[in-house]
């Protein structure tokens, strides 16, 4: 009866097993592609955003990544940081409408960011790099396709550049994409209390002292029961028996 237990019990768990890999997909990762992190922003802020460019090559070092910004949706002010080993070289282009930055109207704007490794630096097999940039005012858009070429020491190009279809499935050498929300008008600022997470605090405020006080009573009630205790003790030793 108990060998027939444990073999449900293992049937049952082999079951589950292959419902999670079929439904999240443990058992077959996707292939590594470039990326853009993080991938979600808001409409007119600044944000920090870094290119993570994996190695797929199993011999060769990627030594060269070129990234292309959007013409259909400019930005006024494109920064890169410092990455160890690389240089990198930026490319601009005239715009018209201008582009507005704090009241000033820009008629040139980034148009493709190239890092290229020095020496040693390359990204080599089985690791990966990040080239962090900071863009703003980020554009009234729904996306940003940053298509992307990877060279590699072997002279072999990885064209990340397909840009994804609406309901379709993942493209094979997919672009990454920077999904835009509009701002929230309503949003209340970083940090501001709201009147009911206020009255919250107050409530979880008072709920605290009150437990607190009842925890002090109940230690004093105990040291004093123990003090009686121990006089009522030492009186009845001390009265003589008949």
């Amino acid at each position: 009866m108990i060998r027939h237990r444990r073999t449900a019990s293992v049937a049952a768990a082999l079951a589950l097993g292959a419902v999670a890999t079929a439904v999240l997909g443990f058992a077959a990762p996707a292939s590594a592609h470039v990326s853009v992190n993080p991938q979600e922003a808001t409409q007119g802020g600044y944000g920090r955003f870094a290119f993570r460019v994996p190695n797929e090559s199993d011999t060769a070092s990627t030594t060269k990544v070129e990234v292309v910004l959007p013409e259909n949706a400019p930005v006024g002010s494109v920064s890169t940081m410092p990455v160890p080993g690389w240089t990198v070289a930026v490319e601009k282009r005239k715009v018209d409408p201008p582009v507005e930055v704090h009241g000033s109207q820009l008629t040139e704007v980034v148009s493709k960011l190239t890092w290229t490794a020095a020496g040693d630096a390359g990204v080599k097999p089985g690791q990966f790099q990040e080239f962090p940039i900071s863009l703003g005012p980020l554009p009234q858009v729904e996306t940003m396709v940053f298509k992307t070429l990877q060279t590699y020491s072997d002279g072999n190009v990885q064209r990340w550049i397909e840009e994804p279809t609406p309901g379709g499935e993942e493209p094979e050498s997919p672009a990454p994409v920077l999904t835009l929300t509009a701002a929230s008008p309503s949003a209340a600022p970083t940090g501001a209390a709201t009147p009911q997470a206020a009255d919250a605090d107050d409530d979880d405020a008072d709920s605290a002292g009150v437990a607190t006080g009842l925890a002090v009573a109940g230690l004093v009630a105990g040291v004093g029961g123990l003090l009686l205790g121990g006089l009522a003790f030492s009186r009845t030793r001390r009265t003589p028996t008949s």
